[in-house]
């Protein structure tokens, strides 16, 4: 998503951090697959929730991102100066958090006993790019998971009366909502005490059902709303033991007619007609000159 951001600006694509070849003159991309909002060592200790795909939670980011700063600003003062006119996004968070509890077998209610703790780790997170100077700042919510093959996969049911008008779980888009909502009331808290800063909710749920809604005239399949691009198996083309890279996973010919690249992500042609949605949403309300 921050590359259409990043277009959109006239600037280059961010170089990731840890790309030690990058001068990162455009800015930097912190950001890890799999990454959760809080530390997996919490989540290990307190809920039992393994972090299967990396370690590198929104902790680890902010320090390398503290790390950056230590590194081209002189001092405090200078980091202010630099940062005053760059935006800040700081998300999305959160969705990996529940993904690995839904898989570890967490129930709805032991999840959303998790989102105040969640939303707190993306708050801190906020108030730590606050305190360098942060002037903008962009938090974006969650996706609709409900909507994803794989959810749609793992909580496939014969009850119609789980499913929304656009065939998405509505028990699981609940809980999104509940983060959603949570998220927002902390952004208004935020902004309340730094008045100074323009914090902006990123809206990706109601972003993921505007496209959804309108698909057809977009140019995606219809038939092919819930099914993954890259993958195999089921009605929606995906499966946890043969996942879209593994040998032999057929892709479709056509990815800009899908939805869901490979049953977790969006294709590029929805995060493509999604950000054009945030970006007309996101840019008035940054106020920039």
């Amino acid at each position: 998503m921050v590359d259409y951001f990043a277009k959109s600006a006239g600037i280059s694509f961010l170089d990731a951090y840890l790309n030690e070849n990058s001068s990162h003159s455009s800015g930097v991309d912190f950001a890890v697959a799999g990454a959760t909002a809080l530390p997996v060592e919490i989540l290990a200790k307190r809920n039992n929730i393994i972090a299967f795909i990396t370690n590198s939670s929104l902790s680890v980011q902010l320090d390398w991102m503290l790390t950056h700063f230590n590194a081209t600003c002189q001092n405090l003062k200078d980091c202010f100066e630099k940062n005053k006119n760059a935006l800040f996004m700081v998300g999305e968070f959160g969705a990996n958090d529940y993904n690995y509890a839904l898989i570890e077998g967490k129930n709805f209610k032991e999840i959303r006993a998790m989102v105040p703790e969640v939303v707190q780790a993306i708050k801190d997170a906020i108030k730590i790019v606050i305190g360098y100077g942060a002037t903008r700042v962009v938090v974006p919510g969650n996706f609709p998971m409900g909507c994803s093959p794989m959810f749609l996969t793992l909580f496939q049911t014969n009850d119609t009366a789980a499913y929304d008008e656009f065939h998405c779980l509505k028990d699981l888009n609940s809980l999104l909502i509940y983060h959603n909502n949570y998220l927002q009331k902390a952004i208004e808290e935020l902004s309340k005490q730094h008045p100074h800063v323009i914090i902006v909710y990123g809206d990706y749920y109601q972003a993921y059902n505007w496209l959804l809604s309108n698909a057809r005239i977009l140019g995606f399949d219809n038939n092919s709303l819930q099914k993954a691009c890259c993958g195999i198996g089921g009605d929606y083309n995906y499966s946890l033991m043969k996942m879209c890279g593994a040998s032999r996973i057929p892709v479709c010919s056509n990815p800009a007619k899908f939805v869901s690249w490979d049953g977790i992500h969006p294709t590029q042609q929805a995060y493509k007609f999604m950000a054009r949605w945030l970006i007309h949403d996101i840019y008035p309300k940054l106020q920039c000159n």
